[in-house]
């Protein structure tokens, strides 16, 4: 059994890549298996800075945390120099990892109630963990719908598991653009809402995704019933540090690295809506 770092913080750990799965033209999913001692658990909703050697480090929150192993699984999205020396690791290769960082899911407040996930784009992969939890334990909850947003068919991720969900729960897909083939949806995601397979007086939402799609699906989720406290939301801001140092996330009196990313919608609403703040 590895050993567990004592610190969350400091110099980051050598992880392996075990197994890598392309998801999109620059979406890829990686599983890290510590080549030493180990990091301590992660949370669903958490993240880890991972370091790219001789590039640097980004925060990416965990998208999948395997049962029996202290496996780690991130999906990186290539669009800068860190991110693309992440994307182009291949199995064997080894990335610095440092977390677990921040606030997970508040899965506890959905017990007894529907839980309806709204994800866009790479939003998907910090939800696919709480997801894959309510799934593991159908007696704990009640519906679970899931909606997905995404720019194009092309930029869909998790594209055959998300198939596999709909035997246990409604999932609905939608694209802004569609392609050849596509007989979806097309619109943007809060277009699903009034799909059904939820009630709002007994439902938790969890939101992830751009930050006018967060806006627009809570304020949609408030005008249909479901309080803010019921609605959590991961935010997203520059962070560098990963502990609270840096200042470089600040929300108001949030540091979202240390105070976030997840959020109820009653704390993180009357923050965004401060203009620069």
């Amino acid at each position: 059994m590895n050993a567990t770092a004592a610190l969350p913080g400091g110099a980051p750990l050598p992880y392996r890549v075990v197994r890598r799965c392309t998801e999109t033209a620059d979406v890829a999913t990686f599983k890290l298996l510590p080549g030493g001692p180990a990091l301590r658990p992660f949370r669903p909703g958490q993240f880890a800075m991972l370091y790219a050697f001789g590039v640097g480090e980004i925060p990416v929150s965990v998208s999948g945390l395997p049962l029996g192993e202290p496996a780690l699984v991130h999906t990186v999205r290539s669009v800068g120099a860190v991110s693309r020396a992440l994307y182009g690791l291949r199995a064997g290769g080894l990335v610095g990892v440092r977390g677990p960082y921040g606030t997970g899911w508040n899965l506890e407040q959905a017990v007894g109630r529907d839980v309806l996930v709204v994800a866009g784009g790479i939003g998907l992969a910090p939800l696919r963990p709480l997801i894959l939890n309510v799934l593991a334990a159908p007696g704990r909850f009640g519906r679970l719908s899931v909606l997905i947003g995404a720019r194009t068919p092309s930029d869909l991720l998790y594209r055959l598991q998300t198939r596999n969900w709909g035997a246990a729960a409604r999932v609905a897909v939608t694209v802004d653009r569609p392609e050849a083939g596509w007989r979806g949806d097309v619109g943007v995601v809060t277009r699903l809402l009034g799909r059904g397979g939820w009630s709002p007086d007994g439902t938790c939402a969890f939101v992830c995704g751009p930050e006018p799609m967060i806006h627009a699906t809570a304020r949609d989720l408030m005008r249909a019933g479901v309080p803010p406290h019921r609605i959590q939301v991961s935010l997203e801001r520059n962070m560098r540090c990963g502990e609270g140092n840096c200042g470089h996330c600040q929300l108001g009196p949030l540091l979202l690295c240390r105070d976030g990313p997840v959020a109820g919608w009653d704390r993180a609403e009357p923050l965004l809506a401060v203009k620069e703040l």
